[in-house]
């Protein structure tokens, strides 16, 4: 530290960072979505179905309206496979909610995971410090900043948390030196 004139200039050690976030794209996403609407029309077991699908952007929620359960887990494997082939991870799909009726129609909301959890983003930071590599992690939102001295170290946290199991899909960005 230098004392120049009334200011302090502190000297600081360079340290590569990176952010972990998960993001889902949403133009393939609805893509996906609209190939799976032509799909489901088109297909011979839902001919004569009163089944929707509907993709609500700003919510970020599929709305799916059918009759029985046979075509709700059709529709469910349907959109799993067309996001898959749009490059979107299947654990961006929240499929936890419960079928709930309506009338003679069963109806279920599907969210889209879209950010880091508060509690997601703890039990990654604990898979971190769980290592034993010198680096430091923060919470800032929905996006977990990992700092470190050595870029090795960023690169083994990175592969340590693609072999680990975290229950939403991962991605690293604005990787700094």
């Amino acid at each position: 530290m230098t004392n120049i004139g009334q200011s302090t200039v502190k000297y600081s050690i360079n340290m590569a960072t990176f952010d972990i976030i998960s993001k889902v794209d949403i133009q393939k996403l609805d893509n996906a979505i609209n190939t799976v609407i032509k799909e489901i029309t088109n297909r011979y077991d839902f001919y004569d179905s009163k089944s929707t699908i509907e993709f609500d952007k700003k919510d970020l929620s599929i709305h799916i309206v059918t009759e029985n359960d046979m075509r709700m887990d059709a529709i469910e494997s349907v959109i799993i496979s067309r996001a898959i082939k749009q490059g979107i991870d299947a654990r961006c799909f929240d499929f936890g909610k419960e079928k709930y009726a309506a009338g003679a129609l069963i109806k279920k909301d599907v969210k889209i995971r879209n950010g880091i959890e508060k509690d997601i983003a703890k039990k990654i930071v604990k898979i971190i410090k769980e290592t034993s590599f010198k680096v430091q992690t923060s919470i800032m939102d929905d996006q977990i900043r990992v700092t470190g001295k050595k870029i090795d170290d960023l690169q083994s946290v990175i592969e340590h948390l693609k072999k680990s199991n975290v229950e939403i899909p991962l991605q690293y960005e604005n990787f700094r030196n």
